[in-house]
């Protein structure tokens, strides 16, 4: 009896455990589902992804985003069936500039393959099997000639025939098959006004679909693994792995001719790269570049802030900026624990309205992760630095230092020479962004008259102008 006894509060405690992680993690998924709602993404994948055992759960995962008013245009790649096709018939292979050369006989190679793989798609998405994911689902499945499709031309002299380039893209009809609540499925075939059909790579395809549509997200699922694993830099163990984060900047410099980088990445993440800076130039919000081979990659992506693979933007999603009294709720929330551990002096929210002028907000991706507040004493050309807070997740990784040096840029326009801060835990932080200690006398007056002697915090002062 008493080992039963004891073990009845020990699974309990492992019940609410997994009850609690459970609800933090659906309330921290909760945001994205509401931003997504409504908004067009287009992911496109391989033929390779196809054959993978693991596409099963893939289409699971995109009825999961369809059920929640996700507006999906799915473009698939058939190389690898149509190259078996090839081999099947003893026809050879092509290829100029790692472009696929596509005469008549490779053409109806090319049309078998991609049909029997547009058509298996379709089945998966109409399952709906009990006990599965798909259970009750109604995803309504959208085919048509949207693509209208010219020759790709003449390459070093060598015609490659039927294989082409999209032109245009009926963006009008896939649109109407949206807001239906459809899921449209496209093929890397495309048409001419003259009725020929042109083979084209699925890169392309989705890269203008996402343009002519105005898409949130353009996503790329790899067959390269390790896309994700650099952490703010390209991995040395990995050639492969990209920052979490890169601009339409980054990319180009990264691809550069002067980029010793470009030589050591896998001809499919450039030439992916070179697609997310074309839709990002074009005003598509997001490309998110992603290695399929993790289970439940695309959800990861999307539904975690800092995701698995690697995300291209126009600009920087990191800002700074002036808080307004509207961002209060979320100081606190970064404050509050540092206030009950010491590190911070409280502050209630009646306070921190009245003084939220002299506070700075650190965002990314339109999250709060840091703050800091600047005092200045214009008539001893000093100011206080105070309140300064990053997120837990965001610690040690960078955030703090860019905070401090957008902080120190705006004082010295101001022309005030020092920055000081009152500490009690940060002393070796400080340290090394090159304050020095000194004492209470060095202070204005007015910040002596205040200091709270109960909580002894060492005083650090940084001359940014020039040295004494």
């Amino acid at each position: 009896m008493k080992s039963g006894f004891l073990e009845v509060p020990l699974i309990t405690a492992r019940k609410m455990k997994h009850t609690n992680h459970f609800v933090s993690w659906f309330r921290s998924v909760a945001p994205y589902a509401n931003a997504f709602r409504g908004k067009i993404f287009v992911i496109a994948f391989s033929g390779n992804m196809v054959t993978d055992q693991k596409f099963v759960d893939f289409i699971h995962d995109i009825n999961l985003l369809a059920s929640l008013g996700v507006r999906l245009v799915l473009v698939h790649g058939a190389r690898p069936q149509i190259q078996a096709r090839l081999d099947e018939c003893q026809l050879p292979s092509q290829f100029v500039r790692q472009t696929r050369v596509t005469d008549s006989a490779a053409l109806q190679c090319v049309k078998e393959s991609v049909g029997r793989v547009h058509i298996e798609i379709e089945a998966l998405l109409s399952m709906g099997l009990a006990n599965s994911p798909m259970a009750n689902a109604s995803i309504r499945v959208a085919s048509g000639n949207f693509v209208t499709a010219c020759p790709f031309g003449v390459i070093d002299g060598v015609d490659l025939m039927h294989t082409g380039k999209v032109r245009k893209i009926n963006a009008s009809a896939i649109h109407a098959h949206l807001q239906q609540g459809e899921v449209v499925l496209t093929s890397p075939l495309g048409y001419s006004p003259t009725g020929e059909i042109f083979n084209l790579t699925f890169e392309n395809v989705a890269t203008e679909i996402a343009i002519a549509l105005n898409a949130e997200k353009l996503i790329f699922l790899l067959d390269t693994p390790g896309i994700g694993d650099g952490d703010g830099e390209t991995s040395t163990e990995n050639t492969n792995a990209l920052p979490r984060e890169l601009t339409v900047a980054d990319c180009k410099s990264l691809l550069g001719p002067q980029s010793q980088t470009a030589t050591q990445l896998a001809d499919e993440i450039k030439r992916f790269l070179d697609c997310a800076i074309n839709a990002c130039e074009a005003n598509v919000t997001r490309t998110h570049l992603v290695s399929h081979d993790t289970d439940g990659a695309i959800l990861k992506e999307l539904f975690t802030h800092n995701g698995i693979g690697c995300m291209v933007s126009q600009t920087t999603l990191q800002s700074l900026r002036n808080a307004k009294i509207e961002d209060a709720g979320g100081i606190l929330q970064l404050i509050e624990p540092l206030e009950a551990e010491g590190v911070l002096v409280r502050r209630n929210r009646e306070l921190l309205e009245i003084e939220i002028d002299h506070f700075i907000i650190f965002e990314h991706d339109g999250i709060m992760i840091g703050c800091a507040a600047l005092y200045p004493f214009p008539n001893e050309g000093v100011c206080e630095l105070a309140c300064l807070a990053v997120h837990p997740d965001y610690r040690n990784t960078g955030h703090g230092n860019l905070l401090l040096k957008d902080i120190e840029a705006r004082i010295i326009a101001q022309g005030i020479q020092k920055l000081f801060v009152l500490t009690t835990h940060a002393t070796h932080w400080f340290i090394e962004h090159g304050f020095i200690e000194t004492t209470l006398s060095e202070l204005p007056e007015q910040k002596q008259d205040l200091y709270n002697y109960q909580r002894c915090s060492k005083v650090y002062i940084k001359y940014l102008l020039q040295q004494p």
